[in-house]
C-alpha cells in the first residue's frame, strides 16, 4: 500500500521499549541505548508530522521507572534536562507544540522550571502536537483526576449529576487532546505498562519486535499500513 493511499491516523502513541536490550547487544551501558532513543524520537517527529499525524505521544518514564538502579535514573533525568536545555528552540524551528504528561511535582524544580517555559513557548505553534510522558503512570494520573473533581464537586463547581465522559476527561492530563487512534509498541512486548489507560479504550494496538533505536520511518508507515487495514467500528455500528 503506497504512503498517498494509507488512512493516516491523527493521534499516535507510542511506547518506546528496547532501548537496554538494543545497548546489551551492543555490549554498551544500558544509558547509551536511551541516548541513542532520544534521537529517533527527534527524527520520528519530523517523520510522524511529514506524513499527517497531528498529534504524537510517547512513553518516556514512567512512575514506576523509579524502581530502576539510580545510576539509569539519574541518567534519564540528565537526558531529559540536555533535551528541554534545547527544546524551545528546536520546537520554534519545527513549529511544534510540546506538552508534558504526568505528575510533575515528581521532578525536579529545575526541570519543572524548563518544562513551564517549554509549554509557554511552544503553546500557539501549529505544527505537530507533541506530547511527552514523564513521571507517568495512567492509574496515578486517574486518582489526581478525582481528587481534581473531587475538590470542584465540593466547592459547587461542578455538579454530580453533569459528571459524564467529557467532563472527566477535562481533568486528565491529555485535556484537550484527542484519544490516540494508534498505539505501537516497540520492542516485541505485549502489554499496556500503565499507559493511558483511559484514553486507549478505543484505540488499534500495533506491537512490533523492532527496538526503539531501530524505530525509523519504515517501520512508522508499517504500523500505519496495518492501521489502515483495521474495520474500526465502534460499538455495534
Amino acid at each position: 500500500m503506497s504512503e498517498a493511499k494509507l488512512n493516516i491516523p491523527k493521534h499516535v502513541a507510542i511506547i518506546l521499549d528496547g532501548n537496554g536490550r538494543w545497548a546489551k547487544k551492543r555490549m554498551m551501558p544500558r544509558n547509551y541505548g536511551h541516548s541513542q532513543g532520544s534521537k529517533v524520537v527527534e527524527k520520528i517527529c519530523e517523520d510522524a508530522y511529514n506524513i499527517g499525524i497531528k498529534y504524537l505521544t510517547v512513553y518516556a518514564f514512567s512512575t514506576e521507572n523509579w524502581k530502576r538502579p539510580k545510576e539509569e535514573v539519574d541518567a534519564l533525568m540528565k537526558l531529559l534536562d540536555s533535551y528541554l536545555d534545547t527544546s524551545i528552540k528546536t520546537s520554534q524551528k519545527n513549529n511544534m507544540r510540546v506538552r508534558i504528561l504526568g505528575d510533575k511535582t515528581g521532578l525536579s524544580d529545575s526541570i519543572r522550571t524548563k518544562i513551564e517555559a517549554l509549554e509557554e513557548a511552544s503553546k500557539n505553534n501549529t505544527g505537530l502536537n507533541f506530547q511527552v510522558a514523564i513521571n507517568y503512570g495512567s492509574r496515578d494520573e486517574i486518582i489526581r483526576a478525582i481528587k481534581a473533581l473531587s475538590e470542584d464537586l465540593k466547592e459547587d463547581r461542578v455538579a454530580v449529576n453533569n459528571i459524564d465522559e467529557t467532563i472527566f476527561s477535562q481533568y486528565l492530563d491529555t485535556r484537550d487532546i484527542p484519544d490516540p487512534d494508534l498505539l505501537i509498541r516497540t520492542s516485541g512486548e505485549q502489554r499496556l505498562s500503565n499507559f493511558l489507560l483511559w484514553q486507549l479504550a478505543y484505540t488499534e494496538f500495533y506491537f512490533t519486535d523492532v527496538l526503539w533505536p531501530d524505530f525509523n520511518k519504515e517501520e512508522l508507515l508499517k504500523a500505519i499500513e496495518y492501521y489502515s487495514k483495521r474495520n474500526r467500528r465502534f460499538g455495534n455500528i
